[in-house]
C-alpha cells in the first residue's frame, strides 16, 4: 500500500509538472528572460529565494525532471560561483540520494527477484566496487544523472556512501556549470557569447570529461599499486612472458623501436603454432592429400594407384619442415634482432618485477617498467574416467608419439568435432587410418553455416571417417589389451574399439605459474583484458592464446602489435584492439575460411542481411582443376554492397578470403571487386564473380526497362 501511495504521488507530481507548462520556465531563454525579476526577489528576500530555489532543485532532481542543467546555470546566475557551487552540490546530491532510495523502495525487490542470477555478478562488483563505479560515472556529466540515481538503487551500494560519493563525484562538473552560469548571467546580446569568461567555461565544459577521466586513471593505478613498491630505475623497458607468435612479434616491434627488451620462453621458441599445430598439419595434410590425389588419379586420366609409402618418413618429413621454419623463430635469430632471450620459467613477483628459473638452475630477476604475457595455450583433456588408463594423444603430443611408428595406427577415434579434429580426423584417414570421429553437438564445425557444416561431414565421410555427432563421451574402458569409449546417442550408450584416442576438443589457456594469483589480475577462461589489452595493472599486458578472445596465430600477431605499442607508448597514447575483421580457415578438403559475419551470426543478432552465393562448379579454372565444388557466399546490408562477411569453401579458400578481408578493413564493396580486373583464368575470379552475382540481383529494373525502349526507338 505504501508503495502504490508513493508511486501515486511521484506520477501525479511529474504529470502536473508537464500538465501546467511548468517545463517552459526551465529553458535558457526563459531564465534569461526573468533573471532581472529574479535578481530582485533575491534582494528582496535573499534567504527565502534561497531555501526556494534549494527546494525546487531538490524537487526536481529527486523527481528526475529535465532542467537540471539550467538550474544550475540558474544558480550561477543568481548566487554567484561560491554560492551557487555550495548550493547545487548540496542540493543536487540530496535530491539524487532521494530518487536513489525511491527506486530502491518500488523497484529493487521486485528486480532483484525476477533477475537475481543474471544480476549476481553486478551485485558482487557493486558490493566490492560500488563506490568507485558511482564515482566514475559521476565524473562524466555526459551520462544522464538520473539513470544513475535510478539504477543504483536497484544494487546493493549503501545509501551513506550513494550521497558522499555523488556529492565528490559530482563537485568538479557542479563548479563548471556554475561557472558558466555567471558568465551567461553577464550576457547583453549575443556578440557577448565570445566574451573570454563564456569561452573558457564551455572549453571547461568540453575538456572535463577529459581531465575527469585522466583524474579517474590516476586514481586507479594508485589503488591498485597502493600495496606494491616502485622501484626508482628499471633494467628493461619490457618483459616479454612466451616464445610463441605473440611473443615473438611483441619482442620484435620493442626491439625495432630500441627498447630494452627480454622474451622468457621455458621450451621450443615458435610456440605452439610452429612445433604442435600449424606447420605441422599443413605438412601432414599436404602429405594426406598427395596419397588422396595417387588414389584418384583416374580424375585427371592418370591410372589410379594405391600409394605406398612409409609413415615413418611421413612423420620425418613433418618434422623436416618444422626444423626449416625454425630458424626463423629461434633464439639466435631474435639475440640479432637485439632481443635479450632467457631459457626458463618467468613468474611476476611485483607489477614491475619478474624472476626467470633458468633452465640452467639459476635464478634471475628482472625489473621492468612493462610486462607482456603470451603465454599460449594447451590442448585441453576432458575429465573421462578411464582416460587415463587407455592412453591418449593430443594436438601437441602425437608428433612425437606417431613419429615413432611405423603404420599410421589402424583404428584412430578422434574426439571433437572442431577445426583441429576436422582436419587431423581427414588427414590419418586419407593416409590409412579407420576414423572414428566424436562430437557431442548436433553437428560438426559448430560455429558455421549449417550448410558448410554438411559439406564438410560429406567430405570427410567419403574419405572414410566415421562422424558421430550427437554423440557424447561418457567414459574410457580397458578390456586386456583392448580398448573403448563408451559413448551415449539418444539414450542409449555404445562402446567404440580403437587403438589410439586423439583429444581435439579445444585449448584453454596458460594461466599457472607465471604469478598472476599472487597479484590478484583476474582470470577466467583466459586473462581478463580491457581493450588495450591491460590487465589489472595498466602496465602488465596479455596477448594471444592466453588473453583471447580468438586463438588463431594471426590474431596473436594482431594483439602483439598494440601490446607493444601500448605498453611502450601508453603514457602518450594508447590504441584499442580492433577485432572487426577477423578471418579464420579448417584446411580440411574443401578448404573452409570465413571473415566477419556467416549466416547464424547475423541471425543470432538480429542483424539484417542480404546473401549472394556464387559456385564454384561455374568456375573454369576450377573445372580444369578437377575441383569444381564449393562456393563463395557473402552477406551484404540490404540493398548495399557493403560486405558484412564472407563464406568460402573450395580449394585455396584460405587465399581467396584475403581480398574479402581488405576489402572490409578499408571499407571497399562488391562494386569495387567487380570493377577489379581479376586474371584468367585463376581461382580468384571467383570473388569477381560473386560480385557480379549481386549486381545483377541490384540492377535497377526501371531503368533498364527505359533503355530497352530507347534502343528500341534507336533501331526505328
Amino acid at each position: 500500500m505504501k508503495r502504490t501511495l508513493i508511486l501515486a504521488t511521484v506520477v501525479i507530481l511529474v504529470a502536473a509538472y508537464f500538465w501546467l507548462g511548468l517545463d517552459r520556465y526551465l529553458t535558457l531563454t526563459a531564465v534569461q528572460d526573468r533573471l532581472g525579476d529574479f535578481e530582485a526577489i533575491r534582494q528582496a528576500s535573499p534567504i527565502a529565494t534561497a531555501l526556494g530555489f534549494f527546494g525546487l532543485y531538490v524537487l526536481a532532481t529527486a523527481l528526475s525532471l529535465p532542467g537540471a542543467v539550467i538550474l544550475t546555470l540558474a544558480a550561477g546566475a543568481l548566487f554567484g560561483l561560491a554560492g551557487g557551487t555550495l548550493m547545487v552540490s548540496f542540493a543536487s546530491s540530496l535530491g539524487a540520494t532521494l530518487a536513489f532510495l525511491a527506486s530502491r523502495y518500488l523497484l529493487r525487490d521486485s528486480v532483484q527477484a525476477r533477475f537475481g542470477d543474471r544480476l549476481k555478478a553486478i551485485n558482487d562488483g557493486m558490493a566490492k566496487d560500488g563506490a568507485l563505479y558511482l564515482f566514475t560515472l559521476r565524473l562524466i556529466p555526459v551520462f544522464p544523472f538520473f539513470l544513475v540515481n535510478l539504477l543504483m538503487g536497484l544494487t546493493p551500494i549503501r545509501t551513506g556512501t550513494y550521497y558522499w560519493v555523488s556529492q565528490l563525484g559530482m563537485l568538479a562538473g557542479t563548479l563548471v556549470y556554475v561557472n558558466a552560469g555567471t558568465q551567461l548571467a553577464q550576457l547583453s546580446s549575443l556578440s557577448g557569447i565570445l566574451s573570454p569568461g563564456v569561452l573558457l567555461s564551455f572549453i571547461l565544459l568540453g575538456v572535463f570529461p577529459m581531465i575527469a577521466k585522466a583524474a579517474l586513471g590516476l586514481l586507479q593505478r594508485r589503488r591498485v599499486y597502493a600495496k606494491w613498491q616502485r622501484p626508482k630505475t628499471f633494467d628493461r623497458n619490457l618483459v616479454v612472458i612466451g616464445g610463441g607468435a605473440a611473443g615473438l612479434v611483441t619482442s620484435y616491434i620493442a626491439a625495432t623501436v630500441k627498447a630494452k627488451v627480454t622474451l622468457v620462453e621455458a621450451h621450443k621458441m615458435g610456440g605452439d603454432c610452429l612445433n604442435y599445430g600449424c606447420v605441422p598439419s599443413k605438412a601432414l595434410i599436404k602429405s594426406a592429400k598427395l596419397a588422396h590425389q595417387m588414389r584418384h588419379a583416374d580424375h585427371y586420366g592418370l591410372e589410379a594407384a594405391t600409394p605406398a609409402f612409409s609413415f615413418r618418413q611421413v612423420m620425418a618429413r613433418v618434422h623436416r619442415v618444422i626444423s626449416e621454419i625454425a630458424p626463423h623463430d629461434s633464439v639466435e635469430r631474435y639475440t640479432g634482432l637485439g632481443v635479450e632471450v632467457l631459457q626458463g620459467r618467468a613468474k611476476i613477483v611485483d607489477p614491475w618485477t619478474v624472476e626467470v628459473t633458468l633452465n640452467d638452475g639459476g635464478i634471475q630477476r628482472l625489473t621492468t617498467r612493462s610486462i607482456v604475457i603470451a603465454a599460449g595455450a594447451r590442448p585441453f583433456v576432458p575429465p573421462l574416467p578411464g582416460l587415463d588408463d587407455v592412453g591418449y594423444v593430443t594436438s601437441d603430443t602425437l608428433w612425437d608419439e606417431f613419429a615413432k611408428l611405423d603404420a599410421p595406427p589402424a583404428r584412430l577415434v578422434v574426439l571433437g568435432g572442431g577445426p583441429i579434429g576436422c582436419e587431423l580426423a581427414q588427414s590419418f584417414a586419407r593416409l590409412g587410418s579407420q576414423v572414428t570421429q566424436i562430437e557431442m553437438a548436433p553437428r560438426i564445425m559448430i560455429r558455421e553455416d549449417q550448410e558448410v557444416s554438411d559439406l564438410a561431414r560429406d567430405s570427410l565421410q567419403r574419405d572414410g571417417v566415421a562422424v558421430l555427432t550427437g554423440h557424447k563421451a561418457l567414459r574410457c574402458e580397458r578390456d586386456g589389451d583392448h580398448k573403448f569409449i563408451v559413448v551415449e546417442h539418444q539414450g542409449q550408450e555404445k562402446r567404440i574399439g580403437f587403438d589410439t584416442l586423439l583429444c581435439a576438443v579445444g585449448r584453454s589457456a596458460r594461466l599457472q605459474g607465471y604469478g598472476l594469483e599472487d597479484l590478484g589480475i583476474p582470470t577466467e577462461r583466459t586473462v581478463v583484458v580491457n581493450e588495450y589489452l591491460e590487465t589489472l595493472y595498466p602496465n602488465i599486458f596479455a596477448a594471444g592464446d592466453v588473453a583471447g578472445p580468438f586463438q588463431f596465430t594471426h590474431t596473436a600477431s594482431h594483439q602483439a602489435w598494440y601490446a607493444a605499442v601500448n605498453a611502450l607508448f601508453g603514457s602518450f597514447r594508447k590504441f584499442k584492439v580492433d577485432y572487426s575483421v577477423i578471418p579464420w580457415a579448417t584446411f580440411i578438403e574443401p578448404e573452409v575460411a570465413r571473415v566477419g559475419l556467416n549466416e547464424q551470426d547475423a541471425r543470432e543478432k538480429n542483424i539484417p542481411y542480404e546473401v549472394t552465393k556464387y559456385g564454384i562448379d561455374d568456375l573454369d579454372r576450377a573445372i580444369a582443376d578437377g575441383s569444381a565444388h564449393g562456393f563463395v557466399k557473402v552477406l551484404t546490408v540490404p540493398g548495399k554492397d557493403r560486405i558484412l562477411g564472407v563464406t568460402i569453401v573450395g580449394e585455396h579458400a584460405g587465399d581467396l578470403l584475403a581480398e574479402f578481408v581488405l576489402a572490409m578493413k578499408h571499407g571497399l564493396g562488391l562494386n569495387k571487386i567487380l570493377g577489379t580486373i581479376h586474371t584468367y583464368p585463376t581461382m580468384a575470379e571467383a570473388n569477381k564473380y560473386v560480385a557480379g552475382e549481386w549486381k545483377r540481383a541490384h540492377a535497377p529494373q526501371r531503368v533498364l526497362a527505359w533503355l530497352g525502349r530507347y534502343h528500341a526507338w534507336r533501331r526505328g
